[in-house]
């Protein structure tokens, strides 16, 4: 991604770094007593430009990263982001040399992982995950003697043990109870391996929802990824805590022509629209290929010019799209649109129109848009 004016652009994502200050600070105001932030920016920040976001969390303080590859990891490096970089994924263990050159720490995904990075003879920090019922990445929150082993092993600094807890976005009882199974048995362990002699770094297990929806437990980092762009996954979603964040990212594109069609004339491909009156359309330059999803075809998604809340029409295209501005007045070329911002154009209402959440939504951003930062 790179940074530009909007006067010059197709289409464009804006990144309000007021709202993401704003968002630091009342995330940092929910979190217990000498808990930290990490700014969780894998898939270029959610679609907000992971360089820039970081640099700006930087002077906002935030010195604790996550990422999911290395290539993410080392592009920060290079863009001059510092603090801990945590890689959450996997990265295969040959490429040891280059988490040391660049100063990131790996995640421990199993015990043979551990063993296979720990035989490449490089020094590397890492953190050990444990699993505790998610059964995705981990050592079993029960084998304590592995978990013990990996803090043993010569070439890895161990700064870090976590876990990831599978439905604490759900207030459902049983979901709850689930998740306090989860933090129970971390604990559990983590008390295990201390009662074996190894000295605990820092320990994390809430994300997002982990803190919106358990703000008490104890822990040194919260890995906040879609509460610090001021989203929730889902517009229905149920929290604990009710915090005042605000969205960090709008997504806009440029109206490029105004087509005028009769009564009974087809629009697009498939002749998915029919009009059904004498209509006028407005050409916006985004696309499928922009990250904005082709499900929202069709009168699925709305596009908002001039105050205008309008329908898009057709079927979206790769690189265009449509929306029937008939009863909409004064929109010319050149007028912008925004297809995601606040209400009921927020990303989890968007995603929601098109049976995602914004999570996935807002990565799919990531590819050749533009960045326009504001600061107010």
């Amino acid at each position: 991604m790179r940074n530009t004016s909007w006067k010059r652009e197709r289409a464009w994502i804006e990144v309000n770094k007021k709202n993401l200050a704003h968002n630091v600070k009342i995330l940092r105001d929910a979190m217990p007593k000498g808990c930290e932030l990490m700014a969780v920016v894998k898939a270029e920040a959610y679609g907000h430009g992971a360089y820039a976001v970081s640099r700006h969390l930087n002077k906002l303080g935030v010195f604790a990263f996550a990422v999911a590859t290395a290539e993410e990891g080392i592009k920060l490096r290079q863009g001059g982001v510092q603090g801990e970089i945590l890689i959450l994924g996997y990265t295969n263990v040959c490429r040891a040399y280059e988490l040391k050159k660049y100063n990131l720490t790996q995640t421990i995904i199993d015990y043979d992982y551990a063993r296979a990075l720990n035989s490449q003879r490089v020094k590397v920090k890492v953190h050990v995950k444990i699993d505790t019922g998610m059964h995705r990445l981990g050592i079993g929150w029960r084998e304590h003697e592995r978990a013990v082993g990996v803090f043993s092993m010569k070439y890895l600094n161990v700064t870090g043990v976590f876990t990831h807890l599978s439905c604490s976005d759900s207030l459902e009882k049983r979901d709850i109870s689930f998740t306090r199974l989860q933090i129970r048995r971390f604990y559990r362990c983590v008390g295990r391996l201390k009662s074996r002699g190894a000295v605990i770094p820092k320990v994390h297990l809430q994300s997002s929802y982990g803190l919106l929806n358990y703000p008490q437990l104890s822990c040194d980092y919260v890995r906040a990824g879609v509460a610090l762009y001021g989203c929730l996954s889902s517009p229905g979603d149920k929290t604990l805590l009710k915090l005042d964040l605000r969205p960090v990212l709008s997504l806009k594109a440029r109206v490029v022509l105004i087509r005028e069609i009769k009564k009974g004339e087809a629009f697009g491909y498939g002749r998915n629209f029919i009009a059904q009156r004498d209509s006028r359309i407005a050409i916006l330059s985004i696309g499928y290929g922009d990250g904005y999803p082709r499900n929202l075809s069709c009168s699925q998604g709305m596009a908002k010019i001039r105050g205008y809340q309008l329908p898009v029409i057709g079927n979206i295209c790769m690189d265009q799209m449509a929306v029937d501005i008939t009863d909409a007045e004064g929109i010319l070329p050149g007028d912008t649109a925004t297809l995601i911002g606040e209400g009921d154009l927020s990303a989890s209402s968007v995603a929601e129109y098109g049976g995602s959440i914004s999570n996935e939504l807002l990565c799919r951003l990531g590819g050749r848009l533009p960045v326009v930062i504001r600061y107010s």
